[in-house]
């Protein structure tokens, strides 16, 4: 008689590549609000003086704050995106 092989037991039920795609995305937007933050409190903010922008820099420093702060998510970040996402996908499991 021949054994018939078990396969381990699976983890969670997987999750559809379209949610894990937006997961992703959420984990994305949140460590880039953190580093906008971040890069707030550490002074990144309008120069003064002759080479600031005035009120218009003044107006739109978070905006350029925000674009930064993604451009650094998208080079890898701080390492945010991936804790982020695992917890996501972790809480995702639990809930199905």
């Amino acid at each position: 008689m021949t054994p018939i092989p078990v396969s381990p037991p699976s983890g969670p039920p997987a999750v559809e590549s379209a949610r894990r795609a937006e997961l992703r995305e959420t984990a994305k937007a949140l460590e880039a609000t953190f580093l906008s933050l971040m890069l707030k409190d550490a002074g990144l903010a309008p120069q003064a003086g002759s080479f600031g922008g005035g009120a218009g820099e003044d107006q739109f420093a978070s905006l350029i704050r925000d674009e930064r702060a993604r451009q650094m998510v998208e080079a890898g970040g701080i390492g945010l995106t991936e804790q982020i996402f695992d917890a996501l996908m972790k809480r995702e499991a639990r809930d199905v």
